[in-house]
């Protein structure tokens, strides 16, 4: 089919008619010219009117390896030539018991069990269940509270929102959400006690935690966190040691742990997964997002032996696990994402993804000339870069201002696809990103960043 610019506007009109996008508002969005991805190929994408752009954002931070990786394509049509799809209630299919098997070798020592789910939200909130449930079924139903970071985010179904912080997204739902105990997250460049030091602001952090959980432990089931990176914060990152001084506090009040993987999973941040930079091991983790290298819905709750036994007895004693959904281990995302693993474990990869890191480190240091630029906070292959419209005293920008908005779309029209934080503009390419195509989108964020600030000044 030729494509013109009229069938481009005639798809045009039919979403804007039709579909409700998440995270968009929607007024503005049929006022706009929205772009449509017909196609992609490595890293980049390709729009209905043939234009490519750099994918800055790996498709909402979860393709590996690039779109249209032949090995990953392979997977599912080998796959589909079997079968696409059976139920995982009473049955079992090989690709789902290879991944638990291999999912199993490249976690944190402990993690025993996989319980496979659609998205990342639904593993967290298999995670709080099992957690709640496990409780309950050792003999201590009291605790049943759960702490989590300010400015957290794990996702937006009610139980996911009841453990988050951003208040932009989740005060609307208070009263559907159970409630919870809120620690201090250790914002570096937000800290009210302290002045941009690391060290100071990790203690006090962890002082903090254990003042709740000395008050609190006998009543609290669990502690969630993003390990190191907290993503759709604005890519807050924790200072060394804080996440090892956590598993420390936890152990010694007696209370679980969860990491949430999701974003930070899969040589994200430089290691298969970021807990694995303190040598930390949770009693529960989630993954998804990278676990199929970004072509499948997949996610997955890991559990400790201690999580998983507390499960078991006869079956009139009803303790099961109750959870599950149509597609949980579907055939098709599990043969995709063992392939995906198959190509982390290619010569050369973790070395090209400890390059790419470099690489972006070192060209993150320019954006610190930036007018406007008031934090760059990164690790690994995930970068943040905070804009402030006061450099001195951390002034942030009003919601009315759109500067986020702003300079995304002055780099789509250079050439980028960039999803903001409000004021965060968001680096996070796929894994496999090349060293000129990494510099070109470097070079097209500053830019873009530079020309919108300097027209709102």
């Amino acid at each position: 089919m030729i494509k013109t610019a009229e069938h481009t506007q005639t798809l045009v009109q039919k979403d804007k008619k039709h579909l409700w996008h998440p995270f968009t508002q929607m007024k503005d969005w049929c006022e706009e010219d929205p772009l449509i991805i017909e196609s992609a190929e490595g890293v980049y994408l390709q729009d209905t009117n043939g234009r490519r752009y750099i994918d800055g954002v790996s498709s909402l931070w979860c393709n590996v390896h690039g779109h249209r990786v032949p090995e990953l394509d392979a997977a599912i049509t080998g796959q589909l030539a079997k079968v696409a799809h059976t139920t995982f209630l009473g049955l079992s299919n090989p690709a789902a018991i290879e991944l638990a098997e291999k999912l199993i070798q490249i976690s944190p020592p402990g993690m025993e069990r996989v319980f496979y789910s659609d998205s990342g939200s639904e593993a967290v909130e298999i995670a709080l269940k099992m957690a709640f449930q496990y409780w309950k079924q050792s003999g201590r139903p009291e605790k049943n509270k759960f702490v989590k970071l300010s400015q957290a985010y794990h996702g937006d179904t009610l139980g996911a929102v009841s453990v988050g912080g951003i208040e932009l997204f989740h005060d609307l739902y208070a009263s559907l959400l159970f409630e919870t105990i809120e620690a201090p997250a250790p914002f570096v460049y937000r800290w009210p006690l302290s002045c941009d030091d690391p060290e100071r602001v990790c203690r006090e952090a962890l002082e903090a935690l254990e003042n709740i959980f000395k008050q609190h432990h006998t009543q609290i089931a669990a502690f969630v966190m993003e390990p190191l990176m907290q993503g759709a914060a604005g890519m807050i990152r924790h200072p060394e040691g804080y996440l090892s001084g956590v598993r420390k506090l936890t152990k010694k009040y007696g209370i679980l742990l969860i990491l949430d993987e999701v974003a930070t999973g899969f040589g994200r941040t430089g290691k298969m997964f970021a807990s694995q930079h303190e040598s930390v091991s949770p009693d529960l983790m989630t993954i998804a997002k990278g676990l199929t290298g970004g072509y499948l819905p997949l996610a997955a709750t890991l559990a400790s032996a201690e999580i998983y036994e507390a499960f078991l007895g006869e079956y009139e004693d009803c303790k099961t696990f109750f959870h599950g959904h149509t597609y949980t281990a579907n055939p098709l995302a599990c043969s995709v994402a063992l392939a995906n693993l198959a190509l982390f474990e290619k010569r050369g990869f973790w070395e090209h993804i400890q390059k790419r890191s470099a690489q972006l480190a070192r060209g993150l240091e320019a954006f610190k000339e930036l007018e406007h630029a008031g934090d760059i906070r990164y690790r690994g292959m995930m970068a943040g870069i905070e804009l402030v419209c006061d450099k001195k005293e951390k002034g942030a920008y009003a919601m009315r201002d759109k500067i986020g908005i702003r300079v995304i779309e002055r780099a789509r029209q250079k050439g980028a696809v960039l999803r903001p934080l409000g004021s965060v503009i968001v680096l996070m390419p796929p894994l496999a990103i090349g060293e000129a195509e990494l510099d070109e989108l470097l070079k097209i964020t500053y830019q873009s960043i530079q020309e919108v600030t300097q027209t709102s000044e």
